[in-house]
């Protein structure tokens, strides 16, 4: 059963992720944005020029995103990276009505729940910014460096089975991607194919 329900997963990444045009392209200035939050405060890329961000799509019903919030280990990165000054937003792009779609309020008790530690959920309702950085998955996700320049985007970690057993022993992305900027490097893995449930957009 367990292995019926990863295939039926994955088939629907497959046939869910949609074809995006992006502006967000490695090495070049990540897309400008201004999203509202949990409390109603908006929070504009530009806020934390000379911080390394993180963003991650997440949408709380997605298997995808549960293997990696019910076993704690998005948690435990969202605390690690913040506490070394790192600023991780998780951003729910899904639409009105699709899954994954919250009220803030609904939201905050999401997050009460899991004990998410990320610094902000923002709200992209309308997608603008999910098309804008081609946000295929969730998760999906992307490093900036402290200029501002898109570092890494993808997946989480190399492993994109939605099992919980299969967290330990992958091997992660994004604290890879901001243990070599920390460092003043580029990313040795700069970008991969990101695994997940399919973005719920309006359209899709």
């Amino acid at each position: 059963m367990r292995k019926l329900l990863s295939t039926l997963a994955l088939t629907l990444v497959m046939f869910t992720a949609p074809a995006l045009a992006s502006d967000a392209v490695i090495g070049q200035p990540a897309p400008a944005f201004t999203l509202t939050d949990t409390e109603g405060v908006s929070h504009n890329l530009s806020d934390f020029a000379g911080k390394i961000v993180v963003l991650e799509w997440t949408n709380h019903e997605c298997p995808y995103v549960m293997k990696h919030y019910d076993t704690g280990n998005m948690q435990k990165l969202q605390e690690q990276a913040t506490a070394d000054g790192v600023i991780w937003l998780s951003i729910v792009s899904s639409a009105p009505g699709k899954q994954g779609y919250t009220t803030p309020e609904e939201a905050k008790a999401i997050i009460e729940k899991a004990g998410a530690k990320a610094t902000a959920r923002l709200f992209d309702a309308d997608g603008t910014v999910g098309t804008a950085y081609g946000a295929k998955t969730t998760p999906h996700m992307f490093v900036i460096n402290e200029q501002g320049v898109l570092s890494y985007m993808g997946a989480i970690d190399d492993n994109a089975s939605p099992r919980h057993d299969t967290v330990e022993g992958a091997h992660n992305y994004v604290m890879a991607a901001i243990d070599s900027l920390k460092k003043g490097e580029m990313p040795e893995t700069t970008q991969t194919n990101p695994y997940g449930c399919g973005v719920k957009y309006e359209a899709m």
